[in-house]
């Protein structure tokens, strides 16, 4: 029998936007082996130039993943004394999920620059990496022209089937700046918080 996976879907989510809302349905969906699509919001110290709070993100990301089977959200990145190497963080999960595979969500744009990434060798021995593609990306492709990927291409799959979206947070602050509508952005769960947070 095959193990049940947890996918780990980390990011600044500044704000969550429905993007980051649908893809998780969307990888919790169509495929039926994934358990659960965890989120894992960066803490304050990665080098990020108006990031809200860790506790506003951490609630607004409760507070989608709250009516939503499968879908949750993790401290372990808020709660660290330093900011976490992606490999330390998955290996954290690993710890609560002994059972499982841990697969990492990572955009092809990442997955072009992942030999750069601490340790990344070893995070593709002990991981697995689900590819989204951004733009005219193609995961086949970035992998046969880089060697690093290639020796490790049994570790990376593609998000098959998934309705391509732009995960852009910047999109929805810039609109606010510009005193756009975001409605359309952002689920209605937090509608509210995102314009006291990001006016």
């Amino acid at each position: 029998m095959e193990k049940k996976i947890i996918a780990v879907f980390g990011g600044a989510f500044n704000p969550p936007a429905n993007s980051h809302l649908s893809l998780a349905k969307q990888i919790l969906e169509k495929n039926n082996m994934v358990e659960k699509v965890i989120f894992v919001p960066v803490n304050v110290k990665y080098n990020k130039d108006g990031l809200a709070s860790n506790e506003a993100r951490f609630s607004m990301l409760q507070e989608i993943c709250k009516n939503v089977q499968g879908l949750e959200v993790s401290r372990i990145e808020l709660d660290s004394k330093r900011q976490l190497y992606t490999l330390e963080t998955l290996r954290l999960i690993k710890e609560q999920y002994k059972e499982h595979e841990i697969y990492f969500v990572l955009g092809s744009d990442n997955l072009k620059m992942l030999e750069t990434w601490h340790n990344a060798d070893t995070l593709l021995k002990e991981f697995k990496i689900l590819v989204l593609e951004r733009g005219e990306d193609k995961t086949e492709e970035i992998i046969e022209k880089n060697n690093f990927l290639k020796e490790y291409k049994d570790s990376i799959m593609k998000l098959s089937d998934i309705n391509k979206i732009d995960l852009s947070s910047t999109e929805i602050r810039e609109k606010l700046k510009k005193g756009e509508t975001i409605e359309d952005l952002v689920p209605k769960e937090i509608l509210k918080q995102v314009l006291e947070l990001y006016k």
